[in-house]
């Protein structure tokens, strides 16, 4: 597939969706309505989801037809669910102008963790990647990124709530760092779908400018850095990044970067078999993240056709995780969630042609969510 376009799609009237709060109070002034019915405006958006401006019934008719004449509301909606056998489920979603992307909901004992995407595809090349098969096609914007918890919840089950969520899915979040950074501030904005900051990770293939402007932003949320590898050589050859942003540099940038009291970094190391999952390698992985507050999730690689890599063993695994912690350093293995369904870490990548029936089960809407094959758009 190539790639279309790394542009957001253009719009003809301001997306209420793009906005954060202070940016919704400073539009609705500029059109001389008075400043707090840009908080009355986005409580409608994103506390009560409502995406049609004649149902927002505290506004005066007034405003309301101001609003249709100068503004839309974009919607992320359901195409399809799958279900995996451990409960994970994915979910194609559609966007307004056409474009698909996917995100998951993984169920764990005490939390649902919500992983959504920030690109429509990707540019960063991984090897051991399969959204990196697809290219970018585009950024997504502000609304299509917070825009997919809305989504999400909405095939919940009576008295399921997502706990947590993971900028984990398709893309790179700090590539597209200015719409990732406006719908976080939506996602933990009080007045709309008031998620705690230290429940929110966002990962990156290390874009040290996008890391530094993550830390000046100061919006509290967790970082995930996927080292994967030990040595530049090896890193070179998995992750094109590191051609640009080495590993001294990354990890220097890292180290500068200040953390909360009781705050860890993450880092992400995914092992492959004959690739970087020896214990020279793991005593490098050690020595490199020396001085760091931090801990490390082992993600054994999920194989497909088109990753010319293979996952180590099973004992492997745990050689490499218990060099590790014999030196104090937290590590765990992150086990493969919704494998079946290609929704485990580095599996999501939506096909050129319909999502196969055979593995797709008909959506079923819940508390009043419409059916599928309703409008995508405004």
């Amino acid at each position: 597939m190539t790639a279309v376009s790394l542009r957001m799609p253009a719009v003809q009237v301001p997306d209420l969706r793009d906005f954060t709060l202070p940016e919704l109070v400073e539009w609705i002034a500029g059109l001389g309505e008075p400043p707090y019915r840009g908080g009355q405006i986005f409580r409608w958006l994103w506390k009560r989801q409502v995406d049609r401006f004649g149902e927002m019934t505290d506004l005066p008719v007034r405003c309301r037809e101001l609003l249709e004449a100068q503004a839309c509301v974009s919607r992320v909606a359901a195409v399809s669910v799958q279900s995996s056998q451990d409960g994970t489920r994915k979910l194609l979603l559609g966007l307004s102008d056409g474009e698909r992307i996917e995100a998951v909901l993984i169920p764990e004992a005490s939390r649902l963790t919500a992983c959504i995407s920030s690109q429509a595809g990707c540019a960063m090349g991984c090897g051991f990647c399969l959204t990196a098969t697809m290219n970018l096609h585009r950024n997504l914007r502000p609304a299509e990124i917070a825009g997919q918890v809305v989504a999400l919840q909405s095939v919940l089950a009576p008295g399921e709530r997502i706990t947590h969520i993971v900028f984990m899915g398709m893309g790179e979040p700090l590539a597209n760092y200015a719409a990732t950074e406006k719908a976080v501030r939506i996602l933990i904005a009080k007045a709309g779908l008031a998620f705690a900051p230290r429940r929110i990770t966002v990962s990156t293939v290390g874009v040290i400018p996008g890391i530094r402007r993550l830390a000046r932003a100061g919006l509290g949320v967790n970082l995930a850095v996927s080292l994967v590898a030990t040595t530049d050589e090896v890193r070179n050859r998995l992750m094109p990044i590191n051609r640009r942003y080495p590993l001294r540099e990354l990890l220097q940038t890292c180290r500068e970067l200040p953390l909360p009291p009781r705050r860890r970094m993450t880092f992400e190391y995914v092992l492959m078999a004959d690739v970087n999952d020896t214990s020279e390698d793991a005593e490098r992985l050690l020595g490199l993240l020396k001085g760091i507050r931090c801990k490390i999730n082992l993600i054994p690689l999920n194989e497909a056709p088109e990753i010319p890599f293979r996952r180590p063993s099973r004992q492997c695994i745990e050689a490499f995780q218990k060099i590790l912690q014999r030196a104090g350093t937290i590590a765990t293995i992150r086990e493969s969630r919704g494998q079946d369904i290609s929704a485990a870490c580095g599996m999501l990548a939506v096909a050129e042609t319909p999502l196969d029936t055979q593995h797709s089960i008909p959506y079923t809407p819940r508390c009043g969510v419409e059916q599928l094959g309703s409008s995508l758009g405004s």
